[in-house]
């Protein structure tokens, strides 16, 4: 009766404004005041036995004359006192009517769906009514959930009161009656965007639609949160819906505006489906212990450590070397790219198969490099994750033309040069086409095959902590006899070609120069560039098993032969695997962490930034800042990867790894305090600033550092490194005003920072850094798997 006393309060109140109003109003209030007569009724009602036929007869009455009109907000108010009650009712009638009302109110307005969200005992009534065998009523509330998923608020109550677990549990009981058969296009062209349509069953579809929009609220945390059986068993279940919209969207099975007027066409997308696979795979270990890192360092390398070792001192990021397969290797360290093999099928079936595995393949959409949130690139791609491959970004048909030596690329040279370029989403007909090409002498290249086959993605786990890299590439490269596909070119990360069928040979040239080219730097092409006659010249023959090492910024190329005559295959199929070096994790990167951490426990001694001291002492750090990076353009040691990461995962911190680790970081640390020039560092600053041009952007990547600090009393200007190139200007202006003053500031900053500083400390945080980066990375790597995992 707590909800009858409400409601009369409110309706009392109700009637005391509406007799102020107008005359003019006067034609409208005799079906206001009928209409306000039907929560009465009900409450009336609801005071009397619930067995009663009558009564429940006038309740289902007045509730669906009341849905009958336009809901009015301040009418819709009294109404809701009493949803809890009619929801719990035993009439599956006035439980049905009571669910469609809410939802209806939830559609009103953004403040109707805040009143209706924030009553606690509605929103638990309603979510109670999914696992009913009333199957009007769970269709009904659930079509409720749905208009209360309008607003953010709206799904983000429905997540605080456990209603994803719920949907969940519920679709899994009763999916067995829908049936996925076709899709449809939506408002958008993207193909991603294609509405899933299903031939009956429209609870089981409500249920995913309702789950699906939840999921794909869900943060990290509330992923976390969903029990792991359930995740599994519900993604199961998404597969299996993802397996048959895959089908159709590669067969362009697509029903346009007004077609399948028999089937229930929902407003789950192909890509809202991707996203909520992707995000329940997020927190899963998709590598189970399966597989050691000492496995794949035998298996690419060597069989001893001693033979590790100098790899590292004599040829890493050096010189290319080739590993040989020898018939006595053993069967352990053999089997690491077995699965993989037989998954592709390639030796006897070759090349039929080719378009057959493209279809099974979907677009692994970039991921910024600096990128720490997956949420937030899942927030990006929304509209695009789940489409077929794109070319040239997942995969190139190329070949390199032997009289001029330059690449000529399938796709591009039987395109329309007039058509405006947009991202080429290839079809069925073009993976066909594919297949065709290959037997024109274009090599197929596939990148992100460690997000596409789980065996790779092990491989390439574990080679990435080989070398203390948050994360390692893989591409595979399947060249035609007597072809040669990429042109001769360099690459900004090092690579280790694994020969898995045929075999190929390679031209590998010295660096042009010490100095390592940087990751996302721009490559120059060498198609047509002149090999210096004094540049040292590798020639390798790979067969099958064969590992050759590129070090990064090496000129090669390779081409395959004709048939051989003793019946073998002349063609090629290789996986290069690529350990990509971000800037956080070179060995300037690591210097820059080593300044921000030492300039972090000297803010104690900082007066406040309104001060001239203090503006003098945080520029003088942020010029250190880009000294470092003046010093690392020419000194190579500074471009080199950092393996810290790689040494202090080994158990004997005492090991030939971590010993060299401190070495090299006592020579930078003895270059920076020897060459720092603090005129050229001014001069580089100014430059920017007149190019309007943030000068630290290079290392806007320490901000991730910052946010593991608690704030400090006042704004420290030296920690934020988003801070506007207007500040940076004004600071920078104050700097030069009063220079000699600042070099002698800038001189002492140095010399402390070069004296103080302590390798331990430092490795910490950047240890920290490079769990972050590992984290989202793995992340990113276990959505793509699992939608491959088909």
């Amino acid at each position: 009766m707590e909800h009858l006393q409400e409601f009369k309060k409110k309706n009392n109140n109700g009637n005391r404004k509406r007799k102020s109003q107008s005359h003019s109003n006067a034609g409208n209030t005799d079906r206001r005041s009928n209409t306000l007569t039907f929560p009465l009724l009900m409450a009336a009602a609801l005071s009397h036995s619930h067995t009663n036929t009558n009564t429940r007869t006038v309740v289902k009455d007045c509730l669906t004359k009341f849905l009958s009109h336009p809901i009015q907000p301040h009418e819709a108010t009294c109404i809701l006192s009493l949803c809890p009650l009619l929801l719990r009712s035993k009439s599956p009638h006035i439980a049905t009517l009571t669910a469609q009302f809410v939802g209806a109110v939830s559609l009103l307005s953004f403040e109707m769906n805040h009143q209706v969200v924030s009553d606690f005992h509605t929103l638990k009534a309603l979510i109670s009514l999914i696992p009913t065998s009333r199957k009007a009523v769970s269709m009904a509330a659930c079509d409720g959930l749905l208009d209360i998923c309008s607003t953010c608020l709206g799904r983000q109550r429905l997540l605080l009161f456990s209603a994803l677990g719920t949907l969940m549990f519920a679709f899994l009981e009763v999916q067995g009656s829908s049936t996925l058969i076709s899709l449809s296009t939506g408002d958008d062209v993207n193909i991603a965007s294609l509405r899933i349509g299903f031939q009956k069953g429209k609870l089981p579809v409500l249920l995913l639609n309702a789950a699906i929009i939840l999921i794909n609220t869900c943060n990290i945390e509330q992923l976390r949160k969903i029990p792991s059986k359930l995740s599994e068993c519900f993604s199961v279940s998404l597969k299996e819906v993802w397996r048959e919209a895959h089908k159709k969207m590669i067969n362009s099975c697509i029903l346009g505006a007004g077609q399948g007027m028999n089937l229930y066409f929902s407003n789950i997308t192909i890509s809202d489906l991707a996203e909520s696979i992707f995000r329940l795979s997020i927190n899963v270990d998709q590598f189970p212990a399966l597989m050691s890192s000492n496995i794949v360092e035998r298996r690419i390398f060597w069989s001893s450590e001693d033979d590790f070792k100098h790899f590292i001192l004599n040829q890493w990021e050096v010189l290319p070397c080739v590993v040989r397969r020898f018939s006595s290797a053993s069967l352990e360290v053999d089997e690491i790219f077995t699965s993989f093999m037989q998954s592709l099928c390639f030796k006897d079936s070759f090349p039929s198969v080719l378009s057959s595995i493209l279809q099974d393949l979907i677009s692994c959409l970039p991921i910024d490099s600096d990128e720490l949130d997956i949420l937030n690139f899942l927030m990006e791609v929304r509209n695009k994750l789940g489409c077929p491959l794109i070319n040239e970004q997942d995969i190139r048909v190329l070949r390199t033309d032997n009289q001029f030596k330059q690449e000529v690329h399938f796709f591009q040279e039987n395109s329309d040069s007039c058509r405006v370029k947009t991202p080429h989403v290839l079809c069925l007909d073009d993976m066909l086409k594919c297949q065709e090409a290959y037997n024109d002498g274009y090599t197929v290249a596939l990148r992100g095959m460690e997000f596409r086959f789980e065996r790779v993605a092990l491989i390439a786990d574990r080679l990435a902590s080989i070398f203390g890299q948050p994360s390692a590439g893989a591409n595979m490269y399947l060249t035609p006899p007597n072809s040669q596909g990429l042109a001769r070119h360099y690459d900004d990360h090092c690579v280790f070609v694994c020969q898995i069928f045929g075999s190929k040979q390679w031209k590998i040239f010295s660096q042009p120069n010490g100095q390592l080219p940087r990751l996302y730097d721009p490559c120059n092409i060498l198609n047509n560039e002149t090999i210096d006659s004094t540049r040292d010249c590798y020639n390798f023959f790979l067969n099958e098993g064969d590992v050759l090492y590129i070090p990064r910024g090496c000129p090669h190329e390779a081409c395959t032969h004709c048939d051989k005559q003793d019946g073998s295959v002349g063609f090629s199929l290789h996986l290069t695997l690529g350990v990509e070096v971000e800037p956080p994790f070179e060995w300037e990167g690591f210097m820059h962490i080593a300044l921000f951490c030492w300039n972090r426990t000297q803010h104690h001694c900082h007066p406040s930034l309104k001060s001239l001291s203090g503006i003098l002492n945080v520029m003088s750090t942020r010029l250190l800042h880009i000294v470092i990076g003046l010093i690392g353009n020419s000194d190579p040691a500074f471009r080199k990867a950092c393996l810290v990461a790689a040494a202090s995962s080994q158990s004997n911190t005492n090991s030939w790894l971590d010993q060299c680790q401190r070495t090299i970081f006592s020579y930078l640390i003895n270059k920076i305090s020897r060459e720092s020039r603090f005129q050229e560092a001014l001069k580089s600053v100014e430059a920017a600033i007149e190019r309007n041009e943030d000068p630290f952007q290079q290392i806007k990547w320490l901000r991730y550092l910052n946010q593991e600090r608690e704030s400090v009393e006042g704004h420290d200007w030296d920690l934020d490194w988003d801070v506007g190139s207007t500040e940076i200007k004004d600071i920078f202006a104050v700097y030069v005003e009063y220079k000699e003053m600042a070099e002698r500031v800038f001189m002492d900053v140095k010399s402390k920072f070069c004296n103080e500083v302590s390798y331990d400390d430092v490795t910490a945080n950047y240890k920290l850094l490079h769990e972050k980066y590992e984290e989202v990375r793995k992340q990113y790597m276990n959505g793509m798997l699992s939608l491959h995992s088909i």
